[in-house]
């Protein structure tokens, strides 16, 4: 099948899972509270439905419009922006009639169940497939190292050993933890085999994402041939499996990474001079790259992971702190949105849909889900008018001040959030299709 229905189909089958059951954390709580849910909607149903089916006091269905879903709670102004509704006395059923502090708890479900579902998709992924990790002895070559890092001290061939005095077994991570967390020393061994405690600057992170040098450490790969794509540059000049680069443009490299520089560095060049070695003898070819700046080639990963089980005792502290450091994550990049660049890459469905992978793989698949749930979390708490944040920002004003927002202040906050949620879609929306047709 092709890799963009295949994505189109994860996204679909997992945004409709959390969109559901984030519409179970209001619709449970309220309906406890008794409070009538009129309907219970995935996806919107402007004008007409797909489906709907009413049972009790409740419609429940499926809209037309994949936007997300919703719950029309009685008595709340929401989306569905019910004047009428709202300008008859209050009915004991209805949400304005209930104590605040259960106004609160139906408005905090959707977000609560969001956050659980995260941590529990994690928990169940450690119990079930375990955790690969890469650490000094899975990389025999260290790793290789950006050279605006090595001002800092590090070195081409550096082991991780520590970070902030604790010991770091998953040498990989190193780039997420430098952009995202509070890193204020790396411990190194370096290929002399001496050990080195590294200052690094407090604000790295936004030196990172600014420079564009978002991944200064990688694995060192030597310079063989694994693989080499059909009808490529490399291809139609001859390279094999098994070639060994030696040289390009007369810069003798040793490792893959030198060759990457060599074009990152060259980004307007397309003619190269390579120099290999096959079967011990000296070949040497010019190579013209791709519209795609790409040569054709795959190297051979000599590195490896270690894989770790964990028993389902094990996988639940395992699982939470998995979730509580991808929420932290997420909430500590997002100040870089605000900034010029960061606006260029927030992305809509497009890009959700690019978190999945060309094929079908259920643990790339749950992967997914758990960051989308973690993320619909955040978003939704965010204090804007539409999201539950506006509508948990109001109630805390109430339950603080004692006073209550006007019904028509609540209306005009609502349209306004609305029409903001509208314009961030089009923009998040819009970046793709620019970088569809542009990049």
């Amino acid at each position: 099948m092709d890799p963009f229905f295949v994505k189109g189909i994860q996204l679909f089958l997992s945004l409709s899972i959390l969109i559901i059951l984030h519409e179970f954390g209001h619709f449970i709580p309220a309906r406890l509270f008794g409070i009538r849910v009129e309907k219970f909607f995935l996806f919107f149903d402007v004008k007409f439905a797909l489906f709907k089916k009413k049972i009790g006091d409740t419609v429940y269905g499926i809209g037309w419009l994949p936007l997300g879903g919703y719950v029309k709670i009685s008595g709340m102004i929401d989306e569905s922006m019910d004047k009428e509704q709202m300008a008859e006395e209050p009915k004991e059923w209805e949400f304005r009639s209930k104590p605040a502090w259960q106004r609160l708890i139906v408005m905090i479900g959707g977000v609560t169940v969001n956050i659980i579902l995260g941590f529990l998709i994690y928990i169940c992924i450690i119990a079930y497939y375990g955790k690969d990790v890469s650490g000094p002895a899975e990389l025999p070559n260290g790793l290789a190292v950006a050279d605006s890092f090595k001002e800092y001290g590090f070195q081409d061939g550096d082991q991780i050993l520590e970070v902030n005095g604790k010991e770091f077994d998953n040498s990989i991570q190193i780039n997420r933890h430098l952009m995202l967390r509070n890193v204020e020393n790396v411990t190194v061994e370096h290929p002399n085999g001496t050990e080195e405690t590294i200052a690094i600057p407090e604000d790295i992170g936004s030196t990172m994402f600014q420079s564009g040098v978002v991944a200064p450490f990688s694995p060192v790969i030597k310079p063989v041939i694994d693989s080499v794509v059909a009808g490529t540059p490399a291809d139609k000049v001859g390279i094999v499996k098994g070639d060994v680069l030696t040289a390009v443009d007369g810069k003798l490299i040793t490792t893959w990474n030198e060759f990457q520089n060599i074009k990152v560095d060259n980004p307007d060049k397309t003619d190269f001079t390579i120099n290999y070695l096959r079967n011990g003898s000296e070949n040497q070819d010019t190579v013209t790259l791709d519209e795609n700046h790409n040569f054709g080639v795959y190297p051979k990963a000599d590195y490896s992971y270690k894989h770790v089980d964990y028993s389902f005792r094990e996988s639940i502290s395992a699982g939470v702190s998995y979730g509580y450091w991808i929420l932290h994550d997420y909430v500590a990049q997002f100040k870089y949105v605000f900034t010029k660049k960061g606006a260029t890459q927030v992305g809509g469905f497009g890009a959700i849909a690019g978190l999945f992978p060309d094929s079908w793989n259920w643990l790339s698949f749950w992967e997914t889900t758990a960051l989308i749930s973690i993320i619909l979390a955040f978003m939704n708490i965010l204090p804007i008018p539409a999201l539950d944040g506006g509508h948990v920002m109001f109630l805390l004003y109430e339950m603080i001040t004692g006073r209550k927002p006007s019904d028509k202040f609540l209306e005009y906050a609502q349209m306004i959030g609305f029409f903001l949620l509208i314009a961030l879609v089009l923009f998040a929306n819009g970046n793709d299709v620019y970088r569809w047709l542009f990049k």
